[in-house]
């Protein structure tokens, strides 16, 4: 559905004039993030791996017990106490007490069963220890319980989401000003649960916005109340001569620019006095919304040779489908782009299937790029992918572009002017957390998210805030009422500015505003904020993977580690054995074999460190072993095992105490549909060094880094060192269950 603006109240797209300026009590709601300069120390945000900072939670969390407390008693005084003392001494509310002590000590006995997010020791999943500026936040928050479907039950989380998603869109990149002089175009952003709901609406809107023309080229030649508006033209997307919008044919109407499509409703209301309640309601009964897929195909899509697709990476994430089938665009036309050796978006593939869309007069919905996948932490090359859009248009074709930077939208804060590589701008504390930057790959990906019409981002992910906290940005805040949809209840007096009419989800938690809005404002969506806390995660990721090259890194050791991720040299299109042992040379001498202060004092050594490993602080690997004749093992199914041996210590399962695991992984299997022959060709040959092997299923695992303090130095070294011992130990296992006469590996570092 297409709602007019003039539906929305000023309120909601002024902050200057309406909620930002809105009183209660004498006092101005809280201002925005933006206004603040954050904070400086990594060590301040966290409750800490051994709970350091318990005393600065619990002095929140009890204040903003009391703070409720006050606020209840003080809101209409003269009202009559409910639970008087005589009633606190009741022998039932005796009972009703003892029975929630009771049940509560049950639930915190079975929470202990829950995962170690806070420990260094974990490395399994996208999940990290909530700082606590978005705990304290959250809980302060839920105490009101807040539901942000409508301003009339969330007034002031409401307007904290309105604060959060600007943020979000400036740290991406989109260019947000003042309301009060509002541009033509302005970004616009919102929270969901998650990165799953916000795909599904990124999916949606450019679904509705695809066939929106459609729908408007029948009201306008059907409605005599639009019969003004008949004259309205629109430009060509390859540069030629603007024509008449109801004069396009179906190709043309299905392929209009992104934003002359969004502008109509405004240009014909200013150009031809075409009141936007009459116009919304024309046009609404052709929407696709409102007829459906089947119908809307049948009127209208009749001379399509394929139906609409969506074309995503083979690394993308399973949200996309659901929104195959929740959207009507069906699975066989989800179409998975396959990937390259370092498991990014082959941009050679997916410019073969445009120029075959394009041949066949199949139009494309979306082209979506994944800024960080949920596997292997690869980042999609965003940049040539906008570039292709724009030799696409040159030809006639026009398709939007969704960046699904839910893992790795706040390593945006690693950009910006102002940012050195190893360290902030302000001198850190004593014996700091190491920081890096990102690769010069990654870094051009993420300067062109602005070009990118939406953008998923999940602050529950690397924003380090509790679930649910997930949003969707739009680069043209026009978009999101292409998925809008109003109930009665919503807009009870008068107020319109409800964030629930937008998207999927009615009901969604006021404290997720408040938790992401406190942790933005407190440390700030920077370099010297989140920059600090993901640079050093970064810094850690990549040690680690220089530690475990180095220690298993021999071609000629008993245990073969072969990391996703390749080294510089090896990325080269005719790679020179040579320069890839110069580089492995290196690893070991500059890196792993040097004190970290050393490392974080030398620019070259920095350079160096943030062009190896992954993408982005997820490191994906497998290992190999040589049997007792010294070859090494040549067969997938028994490198499948025993990658599954070294697993099974290292996964937490439901029989045994979570305390009892001294080291935790994830895992997941890599297979050729969809991934494609080049990546698994490639992967194959470098773990068991040849290139016929059969079989279509490589099984990996998966390190997660979101400590910001594992590279730190303690004493005799980092606690890479544990990590590097605890999974030795795991290889050495997992090697005597399946190959007993294999050589050994030392079963701790040397």
């Amino acid at each position: 559905m297409f709602e007019p603006r003039e539906k929305q109240s000023q309120a909601f797209r002024d902050t200057a004039q309406g909620l930002g300026a809105m009183q209660r009590d004498g006092q101005r709601f809280v201002a925005p993030i933006g206004q603040t300069e954050g904070s400086r120390a990594v060590e301040a945000w966290f409750l800490g791996p051994k709970g350091e900072n318990g005393d600065m939670l619990e002095r929140f969390v009890v204040d903003a017990i009391r703070d409720q407390v006050h606020w209840r008693r003080n809101f209409h005084p003269d009202d009559p106490v409910q639970i008087s003392e005589r009633v606190r001494r009741d022998p039932r509310y005796l009972e009703a007490t003892d029975l929630f002590q009771d049940a509560y000590q049950d639930l915190i006995a079975a929470l202990k069963k829950s995962i170690p997010w806070f420990s260094m020791r974990y490395q399994g999943h996208m999940t990290a220890d909530p700082c606590m500026p978005a705990v304290v936040g959250y809980i302060a928050a839920l105490l009101y319980n807040p539901n942000n479907v409508a301003f009339a039950g969330s007034p002031a989380t409401t307007e904290l989401e309105r604060h959060v998603g600007d943020d979000l869109c400036k740290m991406l990149g989109y260019k947000v000003t003042s309301r009060a002089d509002r541009p033509d175009i302005e970004p616009w952003g919102h929270l969901a649960c998650g990165g799953t709901v916000a795909n599904i609406e990124a999916m949606w809107s450019a679904r509705n916005l695809k066939f929106y023309p459609i729908a408007l080229k029948q009201a306008l030649t059907s409605d005599q109340r639009l019969e003004a508006g008949r004259f309205i033209d629109i430009e060509a997307i390859d540069g030629g001569p603007s024509r008449r919008l109801i004069d396009l044919d179906l190709w043309a109407l299905l392929n209009l620019r992104v934003d002359a499509v969004l502008d109509l409703p405004d240009r014909l209301k200013s150009e031809y006095g075409i009141d936007q309640d009459r116009l919304y309601d024309a046009v609404a009964p052709f929407t696709i919304g409102a007829m459906g897929v089947l119908d809307f195909a049948r009127r209208f899509l009749g001379d399509l040779r394929a139906g609409p697709a969506v074309c995503v990476p083979a690394t993308c994430h399973y949200s996309f489908n659901k929104a195959a089938g929740l959207l009507g665009v069906g699975a066989g036309n989800m179409i998975k782009i396959p990937v390259d050796e370092d498991a990014r978006q082959d941009i050679d593939h997916l410019e073969a299937m445009l120029e075959k869309r394009l041949a066949d007069r199949a139009p494309v919905i979306s082209v979506v790029g994944v800024m960080g996948s949920t596997e292997e932490t690869a980042v999609d090359p965003l940049q040539k992918i906008v570039a292709l859009r724009e030799k696409f248009r040159e030809r006639g074709m026009e398709f939007t572009i969704h960046a699904d930077a839910a893992w790795g939208g706040y390593h945006a804060c690693l950009l910006g002017p102002h940012y050195r590589g190893a360290l902030g701008a302000e001198p850190p504390l004593d014996d700091p957390a190491p920081q890096i930057g990102l690769s010069n790959y990654v870094e051009t990906q993420f300067r062109a998210l602005p070009d990118a019409d939406s953008i998923t981002v999940d602050p529950h992910k690397s924003g380090y805030a509790p679930y649910p906290g997930g949003a969707l940005c739009y680069r043209n805040g026009a978009m999101r009422f292409q998925v809008l949809y109003q109930a009665p209840v919503l807009g009870e007096q008068g107020e319109d500015v409800a964030l629930g009419v937008y998207g999927v989800e009615g009901s969604k938690p006021g404290a997720a505003a408040a938790a992401t809005y406190l942790a933005h404002r407190v440390i700030g969506t920077d370099q010297n904020g989140y920059g600090r806390i993901l640079g050093a995660a970064m810094f850690s990721c990549k040690m680690l993977y220089a530690h475990l090259l180095t220690r298993y890194g021999d071609p000629d050791g008993p245990i073969h580690f072969v990391p996703l991720p390749r080294l510089p040299a090896e990325r080269k299109r005719n790679p020179d054995p040579a320069e890839i042992e110069e580089e492995r040379r290196r690893i070991r001498e500059r890196l792993v074999n040097k004190p970290i202060h050393e490392i974080v004092a030398n620019e070259e050594d920095l350079a160096f460190l943030r062009e190896i490993g992954p993408d982005e602080n997820v490191l994906t690997y497998a290992f190999n072993f040589r049997r007792a004749d010294g070859s090494l093992n040549p067969d997938l199914e028994t490198a499948n095992a025993f990658n599954r041996a070294i697993f099974e210590p290292l996964s937490p399962r439901p029989d045994k105490e979570v305390s009892a695991y001294r080291f935790m992984v994830s895992s997941t299997d890599l297979t050729l549909d969809p991934y494609g022959a080049r990546f698994m060709n490639a992967y194959k040959k470098r773990l068991l060094q040849r290139e016929d092997a059969p079989g279509d299923t490589v099984m990996v695992l998966r390190s997660v880094v979101l400590d910001p303090w594992l590279a730190e130095f303690h004493g005799d070294g980092s606690f890479l060192k544990v990590i590097e011992k605890e999974l030795g130990n795991a290889i050495h296992e997992a090697l005597r269950k399946v190959d007993p006469k294999a050589p050994r590996p030392l079963s701790s570092p040397p």
